[in-house]
């Protein structure tokens, strides 16, 4: 049987960016592997994405108007948009493998799979939208 080994002894991934975050995604990640060698591997370090992640969103909500619903709609995006990073670190304190899955999947993949290909499918139709009234407005 296999040594199972917990998240914090497994090495971690330092990302490279290159070019301007928000104009060019395109990053890749080295390894550090014990002996402090560096491997060339396409893996990223979550904890890395997830904060990035958080401060442009939070960069977002500070280009929001300053109206009552400019407020509201804030808040909620601070909440939602932030939560991810801390539950991150939730479940990278799991203190067994079954306690790691348990934590990660709280729903069951049949019932957020049809709210994602929903979520998808309006995210594609308020695209399309903007750019035909861009395309109009010319």
């Amino acid at each position: 049987m296999k040594k199972r080994t917990f998240n914090a002894q497994r090495s971690t991934f330092n990302i490279e960016w290159i070019g301007v975050r928000e104009e060019e995604p395109n990053y890749r990640a080295t390894q550090s592997a014990a002996d402090g060698a560096k491997k060339n591997k396409p893996k990223f370090d979550l904890e890395d994405r997830l904060l990035e992640f958080s401060a442009r969103l939070i960069k977002l909500v500070d280009a929001l108007p300053a109206s009552r619903a400019g407020n509201h709609v804030a808040g909620q995006l601070l909440r939602c948009g932030t939560s991810p990073f801390a539950n991150h670190g939730e479940v990278q304190a799991a203190k067994s493998l079954r306690d790691f899955i348990h934590k990660l999947g709280l729903i069951p993949t049949r019932r957020v799979r049809p709210l994602l290909i929903e979520t998808e499918e309006l995210i594609r139709i308020f695209s399309a939208s903007i750019r035909t009234a861009e395309k109009n407005a010319r």
